[in-house]
């Protein structure tokens, strides 16, 4: 007989089937269309894929933060602890936003006002969430400026954005987001404007605040060395669609999308000498003009016929591996799929 304990436990945050669509003058154009994935307790989860994928979008979803009035949530559900995120409330969900998941954006000079000081707006949300009395707020502070290793972080509390390096702003950022201790931390391509050296460094920093603070961890890239720094497994996004999930070795020793492989061989390897590195021919397909079946077909070099026609089922591999694709989802000699194999 089970006990309590062998039961597996519930994910923290569960996205099933969600749809997000803008309604323009040149179509309805689906930016999220059925995304479904899980993230757990003090794991880190990695959205995988080309600009223009949708990965912003779902995030900013989850937080209900859709551009409007062209956006809306038409459909799914984001569960948090259990609650559906997309049935609460406005003034609930301003609850939820910073206090129970936080989130850092690209660029830290559009998060940061450059007209009021670092010290109110990494204050802000413990203002705002009255997490601590207002007369420790600015020990509060300089305590998570030194957290995110800015240096004599209490002289730093009256400086403006524009007196930070762009690592230092980006780590004020980072200090603001965790401030009113969330459980939810999406990153969204936060190392972007970044040079190398200090990618490494805030990579590190941000795994270090992971595991003092039991946070789980969102991160959105296109950059497959910063997700295999952080994360613990990984969704890939093609135009709108979660394509494939697996864990980050499964990743890098056996992706099973055509997608999933044309990412890994577009990175330069420094053990090989090439003469043209690899490619993916073409761009992503606009989200209101998306080929019938698959959208990545006309882009894959082992597309078939179906492929083209309908879009494949979701198929379960092992080790929690799973991919939407024509080639996995039945037996390869199945008479209806070889004969559906485009001839040269």
């Amino acid at each position: 007989m089970d006990t309590l304990a062998d039961a597996p436990r519930a994910p923290l945050l569960e996205v099933k089937d969600l749809k997000t669509y803008f309604f323009t003058r040149w179509g309805t154009g689906k930016a999220v269309d059925g995304v479904s994935f899980s993230l757990g307790e003090r794991e880190s989860v990695g959205l995988l894929g080309e600009s223009g994928c949708g990965k912003s979008m779902t995030s900013l979803s989850i937080l209900r933060l859709v551009p409007r009035p062209a956006g809306r949530i038409v459909g799914g559900q984001v569960l948090f602890q259990g609650r559906d995120l997309l049935r609460l409330s406005e003034e609930d969900m301003r609850r939820v936003r910073g206090r129970q998941i936080a989130m850092i954006l690209q660029d830290p000079l559009s998060t940061l006002n450059p007209v009021f000081s670092i010290g109110d707006q990494v204050a802000e949300p413990l203002r705002v969430h009255r997490i601590v009395p207002r007369s420790g707020i600015r020990e509060r502070v300089a305590k998570l400026l030194s957290l995110v290793r800015i240096p004599a972080p209490e002289s730093r509390l009256k400086d403006y954005p524009h007196q930070f390096s762009g690592g230092m702003r980006q780590r004020v950022v980072g200090a603001t987001a965790i401030s009113a201790g969330p459980k939810v931390l999406i990153a969204d391509e936060p190392t972007t404007s970044l040079d190398v050296t200090i990618q490494a460094q805030y990579l590190r920093l941000l795994k270090d605040i992971q595991n003092e603070s039991n946070l789980s961890i969102l991160y959105i890239t296109h950059d497959l060395g910063t997700l295999a720094r952080i994360c613990d497994r990984v969704a890939v996004m093609y135009a709108g669609k979660i394509v494939e999930q697996l864990t980050v070795e499964d990743l890098f020793e056996r992706p099973a999308h055509p997608y999933t492989e044309a990412l890994l061989q577009s990175v330069p390897r420094m053990d090989r000498k090439v003469h043209r590195f690899p490619s993916i021919e073409g761009s992503p397909p606009l989200v209101h003009a998306l080929p019938p079946g698959c959208a990545f077909a006309p882009r894959c070099p082992r597309a078939l016929d179906i492929c083209r026609r309908e879009f494949p089922p979701v198929t379960k591999l092992d080790n929690g591996h799973s991919v939407a694709c024509w080639l996995h989802a039945k037996d390869p000699h199945d008479s209806a799929l070889a004969g559906s194999q485009e001839r040269p």
